[in-house]
């Protein structure tokens, strides 16, 4: 039997994508225990509020335990190398999820374990996001295929997992970023071989917000880029999402952001604080999103 892993958001068709958007959905009760008498491992390289508490409650909700531990408590290619830690903790749980710094260890991870990885968080992906995202805009608008998404801000793992995610369910994206931020003309062009919804690429946040029902964007600086933070500031000071940017979006469009959010930088107090965000459903939606992942993982149709 083939091991499913959960690295990336095309590791899913269109069509898990869609189920485990329903399994997010569904009543605890209707999940059954999928994980009941098993552990999963949550390895946390890059600490975190809302995916340990999210990944620690869905693993619960689903009968399992999960076992939260420190990157240094394993020391990843220090202490021991990954190959040795997944070997390990393979006979000791029915999943492993990571989050980590270098995308390439949870491949590392994929390619020997007997048992799902999940990524939790790597510098390429973030699908637990995506598929929280997903269901945020799914509650609020219904159907999402015809739908506009607009990201502002620097193209990292958190926009790419975005619109991977998008692009499948059938919506359009556009990209807002300062030349050296943007996605490759590849990327844009394998984004658009995902869906058959449109891929724009701008610098100007007006027009990739104009008309769109849904406007994300991410801090400007993540964890391991603490060197860089005047410099951003500065690159990104015209990609702010200001109460002027949001008019420029469609009627009831909503604001989203990942969290945590730097008020004045990335997004003005009044947009995120504002009738427009929907960023605390946002959050709390992790939970379901995870649940979905793991029940899916574990077999659950």
């Amino acid at each position: 039997m083939t091991v499913r892993h959960l690295l990336n958001i095309v590791d899913l068709s269109a069509d898990e994508l869609a189920l485990v958007g329903d399994l997010s959905d569904r009543p605890i009760v209707d999940l059954g225990q999928p994980l009941s008498g098993g552990g999963v491992a949550l390895i946390f390289e890059k600490p975190s509020n809302r995916t340990r508490q999210s990944m620690e409650m869905a693993v619960v909700q689903l009968g399992g335990h999960p076992v939260y531990t420190r990157g240094e408590e394993v020391g990843l290619d220090v202490r021991e190398s990954v190959e040795d830690v997944i070997e390990i903790l393979e006979g000791y749980h029915s999943m492993v999820a990571a989050r980590v710094f270098s995308h390439s260890v949870v491949e590392r991870m994929a390619a020997l374990s007997t048992v799902p990885i999940v990524n939790m968080l790597s510098d390429r992906s973030h699908p637990l996001q995506a598929l929280a995202d997903l269901r945020t805009m799914r509650h609020e608008f219904g159907s999402l295929s015809g739908r506009n998404v607009a990201w502002v801000g620097d193209y990292n793992n958190v926009a790419r997992s975005l619109a991977e995610a998008c692009l499948m369910s059938g919506m359009s994206i556009s990209f807002a970023c300062p030349d050296g931020f943007q996605p490759s003309a590849q990327e844009c062009e394998r984004l658009s071989s995902l869906g058959s919804g449109h891929v724009i690429s701008t610098d100007d946040p007006v027009e990739a917000v104009s008309g769109t029902d849904a406007v994300h964007t991410d801090t400007w600086v993540s964890m391991g880029q603490e060197d860089e933070v005047e410099e951003r500031r500065r690159i990104f000071a015209s990609f702010s999402v200001t109460d002027q940017l949001m008019a420029a979006a469609s009627p009831g469009a909503i604001f989203m952001h990942c969290l945590p959010a730097y008020r004045g930088y990335e997004v003005a107090a009044s947009v995120i604080d504002g009738p427009a965000s929907r960023v605390i459903r946002q959050g709390h939606d992790r939970m379901h999103a995870a649940r979905g992942v793991l029940a899916f993982l574990g077999g659950v149709r």
